[in-house]
């Protein structure tokens, strides 16, 4: 039987560190211990931080034998971990507030529990956000159930940058909204295949928004709001992480990164009620 895992140290986890990564679970231990295989697999940066906030209905999926034992992996390899608890549930937004709220590090990776990510996914997303300056760069996660499901009407919307990523503001409507057709499915997979690009380039791109697996500039991140509008959207909402991208995109910009390492493990979703997008609450209130 395997033993108990000791959670770690709150105010001890919060040192002035390069990166943190950010996972929210719930009722999902054999995902989340996917998830943490591919942290546990990064060859760098070493010493990342890693926080999980778990909401299951019953015990936490961090105690399951999978997950504890990748947790005590990244452990083992020098990457300090904060196992923790938010319970009652207040919806997606809050939960990310209190992610947030645990980290000091100078960037915070927000990673969904059913994403894995290849080796070297965090160390490049790290080197295209320090060289762009921007507020946040995001791996779009990969359907590969669809990998041969070519879509090549959703390609155009591909567009690269060329220099720093502007400020850009993006709303519902404009023809930038529309870039969001690139990340379903395997699109782009299809494109960065297309790309044909050499081992250890990549390109950045312009997005509306990503889910799934977004690198943030911390301070970028809290100084556009943060999630601290969980109050104001209630709990049955989903498209916080939209609300927060937008406001982070028009003080800052962003841009997604390909190739991208993140894989979506296509497993159903844990949120359930979600009447409302958090990001059409925000946007009516600005």
């Amino acid at each position: 039987m395997t033993r108990p895992l000791d959670p770690g140290d709150p105010e001890g986890f919060r040192a002035e560190r390069e990166l943190d990564v950010l996972i929210p679970t719930r009722n999902r231990p054999a995902e989340l211990a996917v998830t943490l295989s591919g942290l546990a697999a990064q060859p760098g940066p070493a010493g990342f931080g890693v926080v999980v906030s778990d909401q299951s209905d019953a015990g936490p999926g961090w105690a399951e034998p999978a997950a504890a034992t990748m947790v005590r992996a990244l452990r083992h390899r020098g990457h300090p971990v904060l196992l923790t608890r938010r319970l009652p549930r207040r919806g997606l937004a809050e939960h990310r507030a209190y992610l947030l709220s645990r980290s000091r590090a100078r960037y915070v990776l927000s990673v969904d529990d059913d994403v894995w990510l290849e080796p070297g996914a965090v160390d490049r997303m790290l080197t295209a956000l320090r060289r762009l300056g921007c507020g946040f760069v995001g791996n779009a996660v990969h359907g590969l159930s669809y990998a041969a499901d070519v879509r090549p009407e959703t390609h155009a919307y591909y567009e690269e940058w060329v220099g720093p990523p502007a400020p850009e503001r993006i709303r519902p409507g404009t023809p930038e909204w529309n870039r969001a057709s690139i990340h379903p499915a395997a699109n782009l997979l299809h494109v960065t295949e297309r790309l044909g690009l050499a081992p250890g380039e990549w390109r950045a791109y312009k997005v509306s928004w990503i889910g799934g697996c977004v690198l943030y500039d911390r301070a970028k991140l809290v100084s556009a709001g943060g999630f601290d509008f969980w109050s104001r959207v209630g709990e049955r909402h989903q498209g916080e992480d939209v609300a927060a991208q937008l406001a982070v995109l028009e003080r800052y910009g962003g841009a997604g990164v390909v190739p991208s390492g993140a894989y979506h493990l296509e497993t159903p979703t844990t949120v359930t009620d979600r009447d409302v997008e958090a990001w059409q609450v925000v946007l009516e209130e600005s």
